[in-house]
């Protein structure tokens, strides 16, 4: 990993699918309306050459990656699987059939890292699981604010140059969760490390954080897609923790690849929100795999014959988003 920037900053960067649900409403509404939200389906929308996501000189997470995983409230061991299954797959060694998850990282190395300046690694970024630490008693209690992430983040106990994943529990309350935000990243650039949180919505918001798996709070009612793993909020998570990772390791101390503001950039993978294959468009995710089996809806092939749903990647060498399918 290149060296951080001097000083302890902290960064927070979030994703909205409540952002994309409203912009779905107004694009049906009228597809020539011009809208200044901050999430934009970019299948349908191309921004000017002067915000278009540029790399800004910054650090970027590169080489081995160590994630260490604090598991707030409780999930059963079926639900931790498929968070720790998915991490795995985003190594070459999954060995998955294409498109394959480890293909989908493959493109933040391609499209991203390779292109930075600073700290370049041949070999490009290898996620690592390091550890998981479990808080099924809700320690802090079951709201919390967005100053208690870091806390948690540090008792999953991250390496210089690794990300402390902090997932809570459906039945948890996080500030601003559901009503502006599915998840975010931030870091401590002293340290040298990051973090991301990521909630289940199964029970609070399932329709903005979980979107496709459920219906959507707003818009049309279009038939959900079925889940690969068979729980709504867990799939949700996973797209929401493959958005917040991407963004992480692109963009790590806020000084990396972004377009926009600052404070509220447009990322990787958050730049392409509501995107999952070729043809999307608003209420629709795209064209996707089918599983024969199971009617379930995927994009990526993952480790031990799971499949998951990852977002598009933003391309800003065509100011496009690169999908699997």
């Amino acid at each position: 990993m290149a060296s951080p920037p001097r000083g302890s900053v902290r960064v927070r960067h979030g994703t909205s699918h409540v952002a994309l649900l409203l912009i779905t409403v107004l694009l049906l509404s009228s597809a020539r309306l011009s809208l200044g939200a901050s999430r934009r389906l970019l299948e349908l929308y191309k921004p000017p050459a002067s915000a278009r996501l540029t790399y800004h000189n910054g650090a970027v997470l590169q080489g081995r990656i160590p994630v260490s995983i604090i598991w707030y409230g409780r999930f059963t061991p079926a639900q931790k699987a498929v968070v720790t299954d998915f991490l795995q797959s985003l190594t070459a060694a999954s060995q998955a059939p294409t498109p394959s998850v480890s293909q989908w990282w493959n493109t933040i190395n391609q499209l991203y890292l390779s292109k930075a300046r600073r700290g370049s690694s041949a070999n490009g970024a290898q996620v690592a699981l390091a550890g998981q630490v479990s808080d099924e008693a809700c320690s802090l209690g079951k709201r919390l604010t967005l100053a208690q992430l870091p806390r948690l983040a540090a008792r999953a106990g991250p390496k210089k140059g690794g990300i402390a994943l902090v997932l809570t529990a459906q039945d948890v309350a996080v500030e601003g969760f559901c009503m502006s935000r599915c998840g975010l990243h931030g870091a401590d650039a002293r340290a040298g490390t990051a973090y991301v949180w990521v909630g289940n919505s199964a029970t609070q918001c399932p329709g903005q954080c979980a979107w496709p798996f459920h219906q959507p709070l707003y818009g049309p009612q279009a038939p959900a897609l079925v889940p690969p793993s068979g729980d709504v909020g867990m799939d949700g998570m996973v797209i929401n923790i493959a958005s917040m990772v991407a963004g992480t390791v692109t963009n790590p101390f806020g000084d990396g690849f972004y377009q926009g503001d600052k404070d509220a950039p447009l990322e990787a993978a958050t730049a392409c929100t509501g995107v999952y294959g070729s043809g999307a468009y608003p209420g629709f995710a795209g064209n996707l795999a089918v599983d024969r089996a199971t009617g379930a809806s995927y994009n990526a092939n993952g480790a031990r014959g799971r499949k998951y749903l990852l977002p598009a990647l933003f391309d800003p060498a065509t100011s496009t988003c690169s999908t699997l399918v």
